[in-house]
This record gives C-alpha cells, sequence and structure tokens, in this order.
C-alpha cells in the first residue's frame, strides 16, 4: 500500500522493481550526508536513496553507494549540463546526494533555482557551520557564515570587523592558508583561526593558530575555518554603510567623491537580490558600495577605458565585493544582453542617448540617478526633470583647507544630483 505522506513510495512488484513516482509527486530529493557517509542517513532517506532510480552526485558520494542497480550520474562540468540531465528524469525517482544541509551554500540551494519546490524534497545532515558552532561554544547567530567554496576568498574581506565571528567553508585543504594570508594583509594578522576537520565523523580534528603565525599543515580537503577577528594595528575596518572614504579607493580622479556617492547610494536604495548598471563607472566606488550595502546585491559596472576597469577590479577585490561583473564596451552599445536592472546611475555621459537607453531598459519602479558638472549635462538634468519629475539638487561641498598661516573653506565644483522612480511620477 501507498504510503500517504511520500505519495510517489508505492508497493514493489515481485520482482523489487524500483517504484516510479507521480509526475506531481516530489519525484526529486536532496539527501544530505555527514562525515560518517551513508551510516549517517535516516531510515527515511535510506528507503528513498534504495527506491531511486538515478543518484547524482559528486564521485565521493556516489562511490559510498558501492553496488547499487540506480544509474549513478556525477556532476558534469558545465553544472548546467547536469540540470538537463536531471530535468530529463522528471517523473521518476532520483536523488541527488550532498554535503550536510544542502540548502546552505549547497546544490540543494542551486536546483532551488530551476525546479520547483511542490516536485523537490531535501533532508539535510546537520550542517559543518552548525557543528562548527557547537564545537566551539559560539551562538550561531552571531557569526557570519561564508563560503570560499567555489568563490574569491577576497569575498571574506566584507565580513571582516574587529570582533567578528565568521565561519568559513573551505574549498580544499589550501583554503585556510589562503585566508590566513588575507586576514594578514589586511591587518587582521593576529586573528585567531581554527581549522576544523572532518566534523562528526571519525577523523573529526580541531587545531588553532593564528592568521599571521599560520603554521599548519596537513589539512584534509574537508575542513571549514573558524576566524575570530582581531584589527592589529594595520587594519583599516571598514563599516557597510555608503560614504567610504575617498582613499579607500584607487582612482585617476574619475570617480564619485565621498558625499556624492553616499546620496547617489541613498537614492539607488540597494535591496536584496536587485542589480544596478553603473555607467561610466570610472573607479567602481558606486558598484562596490552598492554591493556592499545589500545581501546578495548584484552590479554592472560600465567602463570603456581599460586602464580603469583594472582599478575597478582592484577596488572590488580590496573592499570584498570580487563579485562586480565589469564591462568594457561604450554605452549604450553596452546595454545590450545585460539583465534588466533594477537601479541605474549614470554619472557621466548623458548624451549620445546613454539616458534613452538606460531609462528604456530600467524596470518600472527602478531607481535612477544621474550627476552632472557641466553646463551641457545640467541642462539635459533639467530637461528631465522637466519632463519625468523626481528630486533635483545642486549640491556644493566645501572643505576647510590651509590658506598661508590659516584656514579657509575651499569649495568644490558644483555638481546636480538627480534622481527618479520610474513610474513615480512627480
Amino acid at each position: 500500500m501507498a504510503d500517504p505522506m511520500r505519495p510517489w513510495l508505492t508497493d514493489h512488484d515481485d520482482d523489487d522493481k524500483p517504484a516510479e513516482a507521480l509526475p506531481d509527486s516530489p519525484w526529486l530529493t536532496v539527501i544530505g550526508i555527514g562525515d560518517r557517509g551513508l551510516d549517517s542517513l535516516s531510515e527515511e532517506a535510506r528507503q528513498l536513496l534504495a527506491d531511486a532510480t538515478t543518484v547524482f552526485g559528486g564521485e565521493r558520494h556516489l562511490a559510498m553507494l558501492g553496488d547499487t542497480d540506480a544509474e549513478t550520474i556525477p556532476w558534469a562540468s558545465p553544472f548546467a549540463d547536469s540540470i538537463e540531465r536531471l530535468a530529463a528524469c522528471a517523473g521518476t525517482p532520483t536523488v541527488v546526494l550532498a554535503t550536510g544541509d544542502p540548502m546552505w551554500f549547497g546544490v540543494g540551494a542551486t536546483l532551488t533555482r530551476h525546479f520547483p519546490p511542490e516536485v523537490m524534497r531535501v533532508l539535510p545532515a546537520p550542517a559543518a557551520f552548525q557543528l562548527a558552532a557547537a564545537r566551539l561554544g559560539w551562538p550561531l547567530q552571531d557569526c557570519a557564515c561564508l563560503t570560499v567554496h567555489g568563490r574569491p576568498v577576497e569575498a571574506v574581506a566584507r565580513a571582516l570587523a574587529p570582533g567578528a565571528q565568521l565561519l568559513i567553508y573551505s574549498a580544499d585543504g589550501r583554503s585556510p592558508q589562503a585566508l590566513a594570508r588575507l586576514l594578514t594583509g589586511r591587518g587582521y594578522g593576529p586573528s585567531r583561526m581554527i581549522v576544523l576537520e572532518h566534523l562528526g565523523g571519525e577523523r573529526e580534528r580541531m587545531r588553532e593558530t593564528t592568521a599571521i603565525g599560520f603554521d599548519l599543515d596537513d589539512i584534509a580537503d574537508l575542513n571549514t575555518v573558524a576566524v575570530a577577528c582581531v584589527a592589529g594595528r594595520a587594519a583599516e575596518p571598514r563599516p557597510l554603510v555608503a560614504g567610504l572614504p575617498d582613499d579607500a579607493f584607487v582612482h585617476d580622479g574619475k570617480m564619485t567623491k565621498r558625499v556624492l556617492r553616499a546620496l547617489a547610494i541613498a537614492a539607488l536604495a540597494p535591496m536584496q537580490g536587485e542589480l544596478l548598471w553603473d555607467v561610466g563607472a570610472g573607479s567602481g566606488s558606486i558598484s562596490v558600495e552598492w554591493l556592499r550595502s545589500a545581501v546578495r546585491a548584484r552590479a554592472i559596472a560600465i567602463e570603456p577605458v581599460e586602464a580603469r576597469r583594472a582599478m575597478i577590479a582592484e577596488n572590488a577585490a580590496t573592499l570584498g565585493v570580487p563579485e562586480l561583473l565589469v564591462v568594457g564596451d561604450t554605452a549604450p552599445a553596452a546595454f545590450e544582453g545585460l539583465d534588466q536592472p533594477d537601479a541605474v546611475f549614470i554619472g557621466g555621459g548623458l548624451t549620445d542617448g546613454v539616458f534613452d537607453a538606460a531609462w528604456e531598459a530600467l524596470r518600472p519602479g527602478g531607481r535612477m540617478v544621474a550627476h552632472a558638472v557641466t553646463l551641457e549635462s545640467e541642462a539635459l538634468l533639467i530637461a528631465l526633470h522637466e519632463r519625468l519629475g523626481g528630486e533635483l539638487m545642486r549640491v556644493s561641498v566645501e572643505r576647510a583647507e590651509k590658506v598661508g598661516p590659516y584656514r579657509g573653506f575651499k569649495p568644490s565644483m558644483t555638481v546636480i544630483h538627480w534622481h527618479v522612480t520610474k513610474g513615480g511620477g512627480r
């Protein structure tokens, strides 16, 4: 008799032929495995694995199966090929094997972007983050949980702050030393580093060192790194709020300065998962601050000058957002094929159809921010404000500087700031 709680499972025929899933039932099961391998699986997970006609996973996971009647398929490269093969299994009992919690920086999270939740069932094992926090006595809600598995190590830099506690999935046994170099290079050399290997398994091991004195070797590929951040004298803690000092960026003078940058980011209003087009990006300061301001935000920096593109990449890596995409074509031709933006910043080059093309691409409800310093660009913004509404400002900043033996305020070039919400009216 079929299990009403698991309708894709039916009684086997006398020949023990695997059951077939119903088309509208959860035919795709993602099973998390702990370091003890199949011994760590629940009875439910074992039954689903036994009934699977196809099993996907990494070579390490598939090797655990031994003799099996199921077709075993290792992950392909590129991974998109595996998604196609998974989709071809629709309606038949299919299992994906993963490590720990598949929904925490795991393959389960990837699969949710390709398959609806009603066809998936996820059975997680305790995540390495959970096990590490338990071993260390660190409240998990107080930790920043990160990964460098398939991602640049530089992404960790965004989370560095005095007193921060980081838990980091490693890519392999070389990751801890790479993290130690990153920490030391950012002035966090005194930070405490704990490398936890094979958590939850018979070979579990925990060793401690400092970033600057990193001396661990023979590190297992399956490891998690815990970091208790300690800022050394050379550290320059960077807040995530907009308005970093100008000297936080390498630039050739073509950049939106601190005060105007903070104003622009506030008007662009970064939101979780949203995409920014930074047109005429210069040093990339707007893109970098946008990415630092919101979780899973995306940004595309459009900059035709090659030397500036190199500076953008350097700034993105230094400030912890190496995922910034840099496009080298000239706007508006550069817009071709890009994902639809939620916000657009134009720091210059309002002529030659740049604004019209960007405005057309901007999604309804998206935010447009533009700055102008020349009379010609100022005239364009005044006309756009008249036509589209929004808020138009003339911003002038004066800074105290030496005037002989005294001090006086020296004005910077006046900037016209305009922002508007598409469809938002006046």
